[in-house]
């Protein structure tokens, strides 16, 4: 594995873990976030540290916005109920079911499948 693989690879590892501090510390490591595992980090932090997660909520949805062009403003609008919709017990497994969908189609398959783990 090249050097720049094992960061990446400890992020994911600290991801699965759920610890919010492994996560900060393994994030930090690596030269960029990728959008998937920004989705997870979401997700981590909304199980830990639900204060945390509005924010890094905002900044995963405006990244996708940025770096998948061809999501519509329907999507972006879906995008963002179904993140919010995460908060709420009763409404998460719809919009985690949504929200993978979205992924699928900006081809963001490792977040889908954290998605539909939730359900």
């Amino acid at each position: 594995m090249s050097s720049q693989g094992r960061p990446y690879a400890r992020l994911r590892r600290a991801i699965a873990t759920g610890n919010p501090l492994l996560v900060r510390a393994a994030a930090a490591e690596v030269p960029e976030v990728g959008l998937e595992d920004a989705l997870q980090i979401c997700l981590v932090l909304l199980d830990s540290e639900p204060g945390s997660y509005e924010p890094a909520a905002v900044r995963f949805l405006g990244r996708v916005l940025l770096e998948r062009p061809g999501l519509t403003l329907a999507a972006a609008e879906a995008a963002a109920a179904n993140l919010a919709a995460l908060r709420t017990p009763a409404r998460a497994p719809a919009g985690a079911r949504s929200l993978s969908e979205l992924c699928e189609q900006a081809r963001l398959e490792r977040a889908a499948h954290a998605l539909r783990a939730r359900l």
